[in-house]
């Protein structure tokens, strides 16, 4: 159970005390999942609650001025606190006001104020309050006064390179699944419910299960094959275009996904579809006829993707991520 809040100003959230890491985190990697983990085992020694103050939006986004890609939805975000055991979490609004906040307001305030804080883990390149003046030095100064400890924990790495959600938006956004999902922790997957669609894809023999993006920005586009999960007691190989549908002039973006040899109801249902392997990008096609042989040629394609390449549970030894299941949980379930 995670108990979540969302302003910066209120009464006291922990008065028995807190340990608490802070940031964005975008998508939950095992940087991220490392120093949550810390901050657990850290709360459960010294009887104190695991907590996490994050932002949404993310900072990034609000700073440019319109949506960029993201790693996970919100939702997605809480559920992995809460799988990683935190109990508690503040998801600041990160609007004029907050972003205007000086830096040491923002301990005073949040930190030792809302928080109760007596320790406080973030990354050693954390910065935060007004034009970005605090920093990790900030905090250790602060907590000598306020009564917390500041920690930054090791840099994780993987494949030989120090993990991050911009890398991992990089490797998604070349098509390169296995790779990000090393840095990840786990294979990219978005989840959601499944709603009514156009039925133009039934009309052309590829019935379709739609989720919208509800305003995310996700970090891949195209046409990918795909494995479902949710739909039964396995994993289900499919093939899913996600964008705008420049055929039928489409402005909103939608995650369309055909499965193979399914023969169910899912309108309602929640799934999550995890990106196995990207077959191209969209495009345009001079009519109907020559987009149902395209879509034939990307149905083919991508059960030949997927009938070469292990499922997510032998992806996850193959890739290293069975130590990260166990103490991490499988977040988007």
């Amino acid at each position: 159970m995670i108990k979540v809040f969302r302003d910066a100003a209120g009464p006291c959230l922990a008065p028995a005390g807190s340990v608490v890491a802070v940031g964005a985190f975008d998508g939950l990697h095992r940087g991220h999942a490392a120093l949550l983990a810390r901050v657990r085992e850290r709360a459960m020694a010294r009887a104190l609650v695991p907590s996490v103050v994050s932002f949404e939006p993310l900072p990034r986004a609000y700073f440019a001025h319109g949506a960029l890609s993201r790693l996970a939805s919100v939702r997605e975000k809480l559920l992995g606190f809460r799988d990683a055991g935190i109990e508690l979490a503040l998801l600041l609004r990160f609007n004029a006001a907050l972003a205007a906040t000086d830096a040491a307001d923002f301990v005073r305030e949040v930190l030792a104020g809302r928080m109760n804080a007596r320790e406080v883990w973030v990354g050693e390149d954390f910065r935060f309050g007004h034009r970005r003046a605090g920093d990790v030095a900030l905090l250790r100064r602060m907590g000598a006064q306020l009564g917390f400890d500041v920690h930054t924990p090791e840099t994780v790495e993987a494949s030989g390179e120090r993990v991050s959600a911009t890398r991992i938006r990089e490797l998604l956004a070349a098509g390169e699944f296995a790779h990000a999902a090393r840095l990840l922790g786990r294979p990219f997957s978005m989840g959601g419910r499944v709603v009514h669609g156009n039925r133009i894809g039934r009309e052309l023999g590829y019935p379709t299960a739609n989720l919208r993006l509800r305003g995310r920005v996700p970090p891949v586009q195209g046409i990918f094959a795909v494995r479902v999960h949710g739909v039964s007691g396995k994993a289900w190989p499919a093939v899913a275009s996600l964008g705008v549908r420049p055929m039928f002039d489409g402005s909103e973006p939608l995650l369309e996904v055909h499965l193979f040899d399914y023969d169910g109801e899912l309108y309602g249902r929640r799934i999550e579809v995890e990106f196995v392997a990207k077959l191209r990008d969209e495009g345009k096609f001079a009519d109907l006829d020559a987009l149902k042989t395209q879509m034939d040629k990307d149905a083919m394609h991508a059960r030949a993707c997927l009938a070469g390449i292990p499922g997510r549970e032998d992806q996850a030894a193959a890739t290293e991520l069975s130590a990260m299941h166990g103490a991490f949980g499988r977040i988007f379930q």
